[in-house]
């Protein structure tokens, strides 16, 4: 009774870990999500992008989908050791070796993807480019998400400003508001404007989200995987404490 009693207790504090962590990955994919959509949706309209990158597209999804099915078997868990339920312990054990096995493939994929991120998003330098200087300024839809990409990470092309130069837009010298500080900018953002604001290039903010957050999120991960494993081994060993009292 005393040994029921206290795997209870390492169910609560096991899933209480899984179901706190699964909501900090849903908190974290959501963020990844919205932060890094409209970057991501400016590769999707360049031909020849490197099929390394929708892993990364799919790393949000991966995120939110792992967080809230965590959130669940944490709930799960906690009915199936209150009830004494071995057919609630056998599904939360069974979800558990799932989610464990999905964990482990994203934390190695974003391990892996952090490593070669720089090469993938510097070998579409010249596809981007091209793809500026082609439809920017003519092409609304593509024109509309560059727009909303720099002003929300404050970043001027891909590079720097020169990916603007002999674009439909650049009529007359003319760059977009965002490749000039707008502490010196007063009317239209002109070729010295650009030159002497020298802003960052979204490349170099997308390789700075991308390094930030890789490592925490595969740690992260990890962490819940070992905290998965304890909880599979308390539940099968209540699961069967409970099969033999019945």
């Amino acid at each position: 009774m005393c040994c029921s009693g206290f795997l209870k207790i390492m169910m609560f504090i096991f899933n209480g870990g899984i179901f706190v962590a699964g909501a900090s990955i849903l908190g974290v994919g959501i963020w990844v999500k919205v932060d890094s959509g409209s970057l991501l949706g400016l590769l999707d309209k360049v031909e020849g992008t490197p099929s390394g990158l929708s892993q990364l597209v799919n790393v949000s999804y991966l995120l939110i989908g792992v967080g809230c099915v965590l959130l669940v078997i944490g709930f799960l868990g906690c009915c199936g050791a209150v009830r004494e339920s071995r057919c609630m312990l056998l599904t939360f054990f069974s979800i558990v070796l799932i989610i464990f096995l999905v964990e482990v493939v994203g934390a190695v994929v974003l391990l892996v993807f952090q490593g070669v991120a720089d090469q993938l998003l510097e070998s579409l330098e010249d596809e981007v480019r091209k793809s500026i200087q082609t439809d920017y300024g003519k092409d609304e839809g593509l024109t509309s998400l560059w727009n909303a990409t720099m002003t929300q990470f404050q970043c001027c092309g891909y590079k720097n400003y020169t990916d603007f130069d002999g674009s439909p837009f650049n009529v007359g010298g003319v760059y977009p508001e965002t490749c000039c500080n707008s502490t010196i900018t007063v009317d239209v953002c002109s070729l010295n404007k650009a030159e002497e604001s020298m802003i960052d290039g979204c490349f170099n903010k997308l390789l700075q989200l991308i390094e930030e957050n890789a490592l925490i999120v595969a740690g992260v991960a990890l962490g819940i995987a070992a905290l998965e494993i304890a909880a599979m081994v308390v539940s099968m060993v209540l699961y069967k404490k409970i099969g033999s009292k019945a």
